[in-house]
């Protein structure tokens, strides 16, 4: 079968016309993809001239078109520095790259532009497609500042802080946490809480972890036994404080507790005091109407009874030493300070009770340093303080033994006086509880002694510590400031 020349001519002009057309269609669907490219799309050739720039790219670079197609695309970087050099050798090498650079804008704005090249795109030019990343870039810092305040705090801060996950494994824990813990920061990260606490304590961490789950905070105090006596934490929860982690603060309240202990003992001391004028006052006017009238039938009675007197007489003064040191709790004394040798002090007061020691066997073993500075006292309150507590060490060493008493200026800013003796010891639930309002250890004591002692060591701005073990004997540490206050 033959087919014409003008079927066959027809034909092409067909094919050609629809060459045509698609070519003309891919060409405006080119220009208008490159055109409103959100992207900013430069066309560069291997110097880096500027060849073609669609809207975006003048958007970007704060450039006309005849400003930005003068210019060369690398002189807009903001440095040429060994980062960029390498990125222009990895691209003529493999053809393409992708980064991101610090670009500066003809008007000076600086901008954190991230692109893609593409080595002899289009008939030999280079094509680079640039979108502008200096939000992103802003972002990126200000996340990376803020991470870097949120270290240096968690890092810095006196108390401990850890980060735990709902699984209870520790994500991040600072150094003040891990010395309470008593191991490295590298050792706890990533173990459980639970494998890091004692058996001891579980139970109270899961009573504050329970109300943490259902509050969504919670506060405790947990109490840690050691050699050096008890120690209080106060630990601090927040659930989810960042991307499911909790975090728990860790604070050591030991001294602070200790403070509301002795706030609360003065309070106590307060209202006792105030009770005391009360009772001193009542009881003391019968007891000097009874004192006379005792006297008077002592001169009229017969001489077998007088032995009734003398103990009538002992009571009634004992009754009486109770009375004063009330009144010394109840209101403030007529005192004078001035500079004295504590020496001189004690020396004198071991005078006073040097004849209740020889009855009970007991010596006094005096050890004092070279020159003691003068402290600024009250030299007679000063001597009712070692006698209450001599007295005391008297009476607890019934088969006598020695009382050493040692006297030096360490630390410089005190006088420090130490009283020892041989006696059973105090059990160390008992110390804590020492110089508190009719506490006593012995059967017929008032706990006034004691008290009265603590407040004149107060009131001269020093303190006292008791120092025990059960069996051995007792120390009674004296601090007193030689500096006037």
């Amino acid at each position: 079968m033959e087919i014409s020349d003008e079927l066959i001519s027809d034909e092409n002009i067909k094919i050609a016309k629809q060459k045509n057309f698609y070519f003309k269609q891919s060409d405006e669907l080119y220009r208008s993809l490159f055109e409103e490219a959100i992207d900013g799309i430069v066309f560069w050739d291997n110097e880096g001239n500027v060849l073609m720039a669609n809207q975006s790219a003048l958007k970007i670079f704060e450039c006309t078109s005849e400003e930005f197609l003068k210019g060369n695309i690398w002189d807009f970087v903001l440095e040429k520095n060994d980062h960029f050099n390498s990125l222009l050798k990895k691209f003529y090498e493999l053809g393409e790259i992708r980064d991101e650079l610090l670009f500066l804008m003809p008007n000076g704005q600086l901008k954190q532009l991230e692109f893609t090249a593409k080595k002899h795109f289009v008939d030999g030019s280079n094509m680079t497609i640039f979108r502008n990343a200096s939000e992103r870039y802003k972002m990126e810092k200000e996340l990376r500042e803020s991470e870097e305040r949120f270290r240096k705090v968690f890092e810095g801060t006196l108390d401990g802080m850890v980060l735990w996950n709902r699984h209870y494994e520790i994500i991040d824990i600072n150094p003040v946490a891990a010395d309470f813990l008593k191991a490295e920061r590298d050792d706890i990260i990533g173990k459980s809480i639970w494998d890091i606490l004692d058996d001891h304590y579980k139970h109270e961490i899961k009573i504050h972890i329970d109300e943490l789950e259902r509050l969504g905070t919670s506060d405790s105090t947990l109490t840690i036994s050691s050699e050096d006596g008890n120690k209080y934490f106060e630990l601090s929860s927040k659930g989810n404080v960042a991307s499911n982690l909790s975090l728990t603060v860790i604070r050591n309240v030991t001294e602070k507790i200790g403070m509301q202990e002795q706030l609360q003992k003065s309070d106590t001391l307060s209202v006792v005091g105030e009770l005391a004028a009360g009772i001193a006052h009542e009881i003391r006017n019968p007891m000097t109407a009874l004192k006379g009238f005792i006297q008077l039938l002592e001169l009229s009675m017969k001489e077998d009874h007088s032995m009734y007197f003398k103990v009538i007489m002992s009571e009634l003064k004992r009754i009486e030493s109770t009375i004063t040191e009330f009144l010394i709790l109840a209101k403030p004394q007529a005192i004078q300070f001035k500079d004295n040798d504590m020496r001189k002090v004690m020396n004198e007061t071991l005078e006073l009770l040097n004849g209740q020691a020889l009855m009970n066997n007991i010596q006094f073993n005096v050890e004092y340093a070279n020159e003691l500075p003068y402290v600024f006292c009250e030299p007679n309150q000063m001597k009712q303080v070692f006698i209450n507590i001599i007295k005391n060490a008297i009476e607890v060493m019934p088969k006598g033994g020695f009382i050493t008493i040692k006297m030096d200026n360490k630390p410089s800013d005190f006088i420090h006086i130490v009283i020892e003796d041989e006696g059973e010891g105090i059990p160390e639930k008992k110390i804590k509880r020492l110089g508190e309002p009719f506490y006593t250890t012995k059967e017929r004591g008032t706990g006034l002694g004691l008290m009265v002692s603590y407040k004149i060591i107060k009131e001269h701005r020093g303190k006292v510590e008791v120092e025990s073990e059960v069996g051995v004997g007792t120390k009674f540490h004296i601090y007193i400031p030689v500096k006037r206050n």
